[in-house]
């Protein structure tokens, strides 16, 4: 069985990363479990989504037919990053813990996926979302520990990240976590614990 999956990469530290390795070892699993897969990696620690600006804002909402130059030409970047997502069967998406919250970058990116008409709709029930029959793999790190104790309120990043992404329709998400990077007695377990994690994890 074929799958198309879309890496998203936002951690700065390239291969020193702890959420690339996480998400290294989630990539060589699925391509363990799957005859063929397609893998598109998507750096937006390099290369960077623009943020969203009002010509954006206008593009989004102004018929295809009606649209000037200058937005048919911003809607290149929301177009292609939109697409991605809608091809992809499994979405990989690496996550640092930033200041309690996901990097800017990767904000940047669903605010150019969340379109409507594109990945969610409205009818007489309310919203739907139409990013369906999509898994979405979270290989979030960070330097304390925020899946239980005292910071666990402090994790802005996944029940966010659950939330947009069952907005626009992707409700099978999973979650592993390299976390305890920054603390002593939990640094050097850290990785091996989350690589075992994955390791173990029925894909």
């Amino acid at each position: 069985m074929s799958k198309k999956i879309l890496n998203i990469v936002t951690s700065i530290k390239g291969e020193a990363s702890f959420s690339n390795k996480l998400s290294n070892a989630i990539l060589d699993k699925l391509k363990a479990e799957y005859n063929q897969i397609e893998v598109e990696t998507l750096d937006l620690s390099k290369t960077p989504l623009p943020y969203l600006s009002e010509l954006d804002i206008s593009a989004f909402y102004t018929p295809a037919e009606q649209q000037t130059e200058a937005q048919k030409e911003t809607l290149k970047y929301s177009d292609k990053a939109t697409n991605e997502v809608l091809n992809a069967d499994i979405i990989v998406i690496g996550v640092p813990l930033y200041n309690f919250g996901i990097p800017a970058v990767l904000k940047g990116w669903i605010d150019q996926v969340a379109r409507a008409g594109k990945t969610f709709s409205y009818d007489e029930n309310g919203p739907k979302g139409l990013l369906t029959n999509k898994k979405v793999f979270l290989s979030i790190a960070s330097g304390a520990i925020f899946s239980d104790g005292p910071y666990k309120s402090y994790d802005f990043s996944e029940p966010y990240l659950r939330a947009v992404l069952g907005f626009l329709g992707i409700t099978d998400v999973t979650t592993f976590r390299v976390e305890g990077t920054a603390i002593p007695d939990f640094a050097e377990n850290a990785l091996p614990k989350a690589l075992t994690a994955v390791e173990e994890f029925a894909f």
